[in-house]
């Protein structure tokens, strides 16, 4: 008897070379999803107005920085909103990321509701509705999806409850993209709230992601059609012992060994408020890991490639190019970052300042 799969036959082929294709050698995810209300919190220091054409331009300025970023980028997550725009002249984003060979990918939840009963975790809200909305993003251009859930280390945390409840949700979430021929990333963020330390953040990811493969087998998930988009393995942001990128980079590859199939084609890493240049020493470092990875290990960050473009950029026309020029410089050290042969020459102030934000929202 076949082997069933939340993936119709149809979209097997197709899903699962879409999963390569964006974790191909050298190639991460720029996440630019960020929400209107994330996105104004991006634009506020930066003096520039939180309103759809300042969104546009900005997004535009992203899409179009030249042929070189399809070089650094397997794909891009946009917002609904950013979906269905436009450049200046006319021509729909999803179609300059396509001629560009970047896969265009689309953030499907809704954000997160506090779970009753718990130290106000949460689950992530968005499934109803998402049947219709992953076939009107399949028509628009849309290959791949993005959800977040998110969970805490503190006192009895992440619960039980919290880890079983986003591990379902993911799962229900992966379902219903595969059904509609979207890849689906998986996303269980960990923040990096707290004092615990790096054995701490060990035991916590490992569990948390142990609930979500059997989850997604569960719901008979095609994994050659997925991608994995895990918190790096970090101690808490106000933990008073310091650890190496080394050692970072050792503690995630051992929890990743441990409890992510080999069928699935990559880890796609989020940056979690390190520093660009932080994000980018610690996926070099995981690349360099002497230990078989049977997955492409890579970047979809947002923060970490884009914090240094909105300084330069600052809402300016004449600031276009130079904060496009930025923006290859971060995707090329992230490039070179997930193949290990980054050697730290993109680093400079804005590269270095901390991008950490507490409980942070999209």
């Amino acid at each position: 008897m076949p082997v069933s799969y939340a993936a119709p036959e149809k979209f097997r082929k197709e899903l699962a070379e879409t999963a390569k294709a964006i974790v191909a050698p050298g190639k991460g995810i720029l996440a630019a999803d960020e929400s209107t209300g994330t996105i104004g919190k991006r634009f506020t220091p930066i003096n520039v107005e939180n309103v759809e054409e300042n969104r546009r331009a900005y997004r535009e300025l992203l899409f179009t920085a030249g042929a070189e970023l399809s070089q650094y980028l397997g794909g891009a997550i946009l917002f609904e909103e950013t979906l269905f725009q436009k450049t200046a002249s006319g021509k729909p984003f999803a179609d300059v990321l396509r001629e560009a060979g970047i896969i265009v990918g689309i953030k499907v939840d809704k954000g997160t509701a506090v779970l009753s009963g718990t130290n106000d975790e949460t689950t992530t809200t968005g499934l109803d509705g998402l049947d219709e909305r992953c076939k009107k993003y399949y028509a628009a251009g849309a290959r791949f999806a993005k959800w977040r859930s998110v969970l805490k280390i503190g006192q009895g945390m992440p619960s039980q409850l919290s880890i079983i409840e986003n591990a379902n949700v993911l799962a229900r979430y992966a379902s219903i993209c595969q059904a509609n021929g979207l890849v689906p990333i998986v996303e269980p963020e960990i923040l990096m709230d707290g004092d615990h330390d790096l054995d701490t953040a060990v035991e916590a990811t490992q569990n948390v992601l142990a609930a979500v493969y059997k989850a997604l087998s569960d719901h008979k998930i095609f994994l050659e059609g997925t991608l994995l988009k895990p918190n790096m393995v970090c101690p808490g942001q106000d933990c008073k012992t310091k650890y190496t990128p080394v050692d970072i980079a050792r503690a995630t590859i051992t929890v990743l060994r441990r409890t992510v199939p080999a069928a699935v084609p990559g880890i796609t890493f989020l940056s979690g408020g390190q520093s660009e240049e932080e994000a980018t020493v610690h996926l070099n470092e995981m690349n360099r890991v002497p230990e078989i990875r049977p997955w492409s290990v890579t970047f979809s960050y947002g923060r970490a490639l884009q914090a240094t473009v909105l300084k330069v950029w600052a809402g300016k026309a004449e600031n276009v190019a130079a904060a496009q020029k930025a923006l290859l410089v971060r995707a090329k050290a992230n490039s070179e970052a997930s193949v290990g042969k980054y050697k730290g020459d993109a680093a400079d102030a804005n590269a270095t300042a901390s991008l950490y934000v507490k409980d942070y929202k999209y």
